[in-house]
C-alpha cells in the first residue's frame, strides 16, 4: 500500500525544510512530493535538501497545482497538506488509517473544531470560513466542521475521479462538494491549527478569494442541482410577473378594459422564459443523473483494475 505526502508550494522557503523534515519522521514510508508553484525564493532547492520529491507547476494557482498532482501520481492513499507549517504532521497516521482501511475516500482535518480560532486573528478571514460552511451545510444537507481546510487525505478512487476546475484558492471548497454530490465518505477529524511564523505571508486574499469562493459554490449548484437552481430561477421570474399583471387583472374585473398593454406583452415574454428556464433544469437534471450513473461506472472499473494490480 503506497502512501503519498503532496506539498503544494509557493514561496514557502521558510518553513518547507521544517514540513518536510517532520513528515519525513512521521511518515518515513511515504513519498514526499513537494510542487513548486514559481517562487522565486529558493523554497525548491530547500524541499530538495530537506528529502523531498520537487516537480514543477508552471500556471499559477493552487487548483492548477492540485490537477498536476492528481493527474501524475498514483497511490492508494494521498495525504495533501499546505507548506506553510501550520498543520502537524502527526496528523498523518491518523488520516493514512482512515483511507486504507477504507473507511473514508477523503479525510478532512478539521481547523475550525481545534485552535483555529485562537490562532488566527483576521476577524473577515474567519468570518468567511463560518459564512462558507453555512451556505454548504444548508445547500448540500450536510454537517461539515471545516469547508476549507489546507490538510486532507484522499482514496485512490476521489483523486480519479476529481474533475478539477478550479484554478485557485477556491479548490478546498470544490473537493468538498464534490464528495458530499457524489456520495464519496467522508471523516473529519480534529486537527490543531497553528499560526505562520513570523515573516511567512499568507497567499490568500481574504475580499477577492472570498467571491471566486462565493462564485464557485453558485457554479456548482448550477452545475450539481440544477432543477433546484433554474427552478428557483424561474419562481422568481414569475413572482415578478405576478407583482405586475394582478394589478391588471384586477382592473380588468371591476372596469371591463384591458390597460398597460406594452406591460402584458412584456409580462408575457418573461412568462415564456421563466417556462423555458424551468425545462432546461429538467434537462440538465436528467443529464445531471446519467453523469452520476456514469461515475458510478468509473469508479466500479477503478476498484476492478486495484483488484488486478
Amino acid at each position: 500500500m503506497k502512501t503519498v505526502i503532496l506539498i503544494p508550494c509557493y514561496n514557502e522557503s521558510k518553513t518547507i525544510g521544517k514540513v518536510v523534515s517532520d513528515f519525513k519522521k512521521v511518515m518515513p514510508h511515504a513519498d514526499i512530493y513537494v510542487y513548486d508553484n514559481n517562487s522565486t525564493d529558493g523554497t525548491d532547492e530547500i524541499a530538495k535538501s530537506a528529502g523531498a520529491i520537487v516537480r514543477y507547476e508552471y500556471q499559477q494557482g493552487k487548483g492548477n497545482v492540485v490537477k498536476s498532482m492528481f493527474r501524475e501520481i498514483s497511490a492508494d492513499c494521498y495525504i495533501m497538506v499546505d507548506g506553510d507549517d501550520t498543520y502537524p504532521a502527526e496528523t498523518a497516521t491518523e488520516i493514512e488509517k482512515l483511507i486504507l482501511n477504507g473507511e473514508a475516500d477523503m479525510v478532512i482535518g478539521d481547523r475550525l473544531s481545534s485552535t483555529y480560532f485562537e490562532e488566527n486573528d483576521r476577524l473577515f478571514h474567519n468570518t468567511g470560513n463560518r459564512v462558507v460552511r453555512k451556505f454548504i451545510n444548508m445547500f448540500f444537507s450536510c454537517d461539515l466542521n471545516d469547508i476549507m481546510t489546507g490538510m486532507r487525505g484522499f482514496s485512490y478512487n476521489f483523486v480519479k475521479s476529481f474533475p478539477i476546475s478550479s484554478k485557485e484558492f477556491e479548490i478546498e471548497t470544490e473537493m468538498s462538494v464534490f464528495a458530499l454530490i457524489n456520495n464519496f465518505k467522508i471523516k473529519e477529524i480534529p486537527v490543531e491549527y497553528r499560526d505562520r511564523i513570523e515573516g511567512s505571508e499568507s497567499k490568500l486574499n481574504t475580499y477577492s478569494d472570498g467571491l471566486k469562493v462565493l462564485r464557485m459554490i453558485f457554479s456548482l449548484i448550477r452545475d450539481e442541482k440544477p432543477l433546484f437552481y433554474f427552478t428557483t430561477i424561474t419562481l422568481i421570474l414569475l413572482i415578478i410577473a405576478g407583482i405586475y399583471f394582478f394589478p391588471i387583472l384586477f382592473k380588468y374585473f371591476s372596469t371591463g378594459y384591458v390597460l398597460k398593454i406594452p406591460t402584458l406583452i412584456m409580462i408575457s415574454t418573461v412568462v415564456i422564459v421563466a417556462t423555458i428556464i424551468f425545462f432546461t433544469g429538467v434537462i440538465l437534471h436528467v443529464l445531471k443523473k446519467q453523469h452520476a450513473d456514469n461515475l458510478e461506472h468509473h469508479l466500479i472499473l477503478l476498484n476492478e483494475l486495484n483488484r488486478e494490480e
